[in-house]
């Protein structure tokens, strides 16, 4: 509910100051006045675009019990200021704020008719409207919608899953290929940690093997003095253990070399050199052995992704064959409950629609492909005629009949805003439209700028903007007063006596 407004410098007033009261408000005054300026005024405050702005407005509000927003505090008091310097500024709370996001966080509790705006009668507000009415009416559609909407954002998800799957699978084949290649090739070489290190050792004791044998026959010959050593050692009391030690730690490592020496001369020296070739290829392009091992192994998980990859584009595809099935039945189940609800409206709204001298609406339901609000296209005919076609007067008053009709009482609406909603119809019309505005003000706050005495008369509170020269004014009628303008409204400036006594009756009635 909007509580205050205040503003000044703007166009032809100076400064205004009102306070607000629950349900309807209406404004009143003559042509040219500044009723228009005003409620643009208050549009503008809540991200409207509307003509002309204030140097400084701010507007006092209770905040929407479900209103929230992460990026600003809050409080259950709100204040909305916007301010006009070389642009205008919006502040909510004293804290900066877009009006692109202001807008967005008011367009549900703050709602504008205007006549040159026909967007509640396209397809998706339509079915927002039954949607709405069914969820607080009807158990078994909240739960059947609810597993609906659900079951339908599962399967976009597993849709996108499949999607990403397919947008890859054209380099998914040459992946496959070049991972079996890197597997083949490195347990083709099938290297050991450490065969590097040993290969080399080969390689090095095959470069020298010729000197090693040529240098072994000439060193048998120590052998030859041994046993004279060791006489002298005994001639000489001598203990000759060192030495015989030594002699036989020399046999051994000359029998080791001769056995080295014939392995070597078995060995196949090309095939040597090859395997150390292929080892120190897997070293250049991998780093090392134990690199090259651990990549073969990544590269074979690698490949059993890819197998799961394929079970996965399989069992998704056939998940979502099945589930569209489920899903298609799920939203015909929907479609039967709004189309029953439809039918419930029609005959309430046919009463409506014949007071306002308008013929009956009638519901068309067409189908869609499915999307998160099932398989319905929702259009209505007024008569034989679209809605397209309507005035913009014909479009309020079936607007109008259409909220009185799906008000839900006792649950608080917001703010409904209405420009000139009575402007150009006959008596019986306003008196029809002043009795819809009237019950939707139990659930609303109404802003309203009439030019009918029936909906002046049923306000619970009626401001009457003036202008005098150039300077425009706002005055809250009392009793009396409102009298005199519902009579001012009914015979103009000088009213008479039975179009006074006229708009006493109506204050009574």
């Amino acid at each position: 509910m909007i509580e205050r407004l205040y503003f000044r410098d703007l166009v032809t007033f100076k400064e205004v100051e009102l306070e607000f009261s629950k349900g309807l408000v209406v404004f009143t005054g003559p042509s040219g006045a500044g009723k228009s300026v005003l409620m643009s005024t208050i549009l503008s405050s809540f991200g409207h675009n509307t003509q002309g702005s204030a140097a400084l407005c701010e507007v006092s509000l209770t905040k929407p019990l479900a209103l929230s927003a992460e990026d600003f505090v809050l409080e259950d008091e709100l204040t909305i200021k916007t301010l006009k310097k070389e642009k205008l500024r919006y502040l909510i709370e004293g804290q900066n704020i877009s009006k692109k996001v202001l807008n967005q966080m008011f367009s549900p509790y703050v709602q504008y008719l205007s006549v040159r705006d026909k967007s509640d009668f396209d397809s998706a507000t339509l079915l927002e409207m039954l949607d709405s009415s069914l969820l607080t009416s009807s158990k078994s559609f909240k739960k059947l919608f609810k597993e609906y909407r659900k079951r339908y954002a599962n399967y976009k998800e597993k849709e996108k899953q499949l999607a990403k799957i397919c947008e890859e699978e054209a380099s998914l084949a040459e992946r496959i290929d070049f991972a079996k290649y890197e597997v083949e090739k490195i347990e083709k070489i099938n290297p050991q940690v450490g065969e590097d290190e040993n290969l080399l050792q080969v390689k090095k004791q095959l470069s020298r093997i010729d000197k090693i044998k040529a240098s072994l026959g000439t060193a048998m010959d120590i052998f030859t003095a041994e046993a004279a050593v060791e006489e002298v050692y005994k001639l000489l009391d001598k203990d000759a253990s060192v030495f015989v030690d030594a002699m036989n730690q020399v046999r051994a490592d000359f029998e080791e070399t001769e056995h080295l020496a014939a392995e070597l001369e078995e060995m196949d020296v090309e095939e040597i050199l090859d395997r150390l070739s292929d080892i120190t290829s897997l070293q250049q392009r991998y780093g090392s052995i134990e690199e090259a091992l651990e990549y073969k192994e990544l590269k074979k998980k690698e490949l059993l992704g890819y197998t799961n990859i394929e079970q996965d584009k399989s069992m998704l595809t056939a998940f979502l064959s099945m589930e569209y099935t489920e899903l298609s039945t799920l939203a015909r189940q929907v479609s039967k409950l709004r189309q029953e609800e439809a039918k419930r409206l029609e005959s309430v709204l046919k009463g409506y629609l014949n007071t306002l001298k308008l013929p009956a609406l009638t519901f068309s339901f067409s189908a869609k492909p499915l999307d998160d609000k099932g398989s319905d296209v929702l259009e209505v005919m007024l008569g034989t005629s679209k809605t397209a076609t309507l005035s913009g007067g014909e479009f309020n008053r079936v607007r109008l009949a259409l909220m009185a009709s799906t008000i839900q009482e006792g649950q608080g609406q917001g703010v409904l805003i209405l420009d000139e909603i009575d402007a150009n119809v006959s008596g019986d019309e306003s008196i029809a439209i002043a009795q819809m505005i009237t019950k939707l003000s139990s659930v609303y706050q109404i802003f309203a700028i009439s030019h009918q005495p029936h909906l002046s008369a049923k306000a619970d509170q009626h401001i009457v903007v003036t202008k005098d020269g150039m300077t425009s004014q706002v005055i809250e009628l009392g009793t009396e007063g409102r009298v005199h303008e519902i009579a001012r409204i009914i015979a103009g400036e000088n009213p008479t006596k039975e179009a006074m006594e006229f708009a006493k009756k109506l204050r009574a009635s």
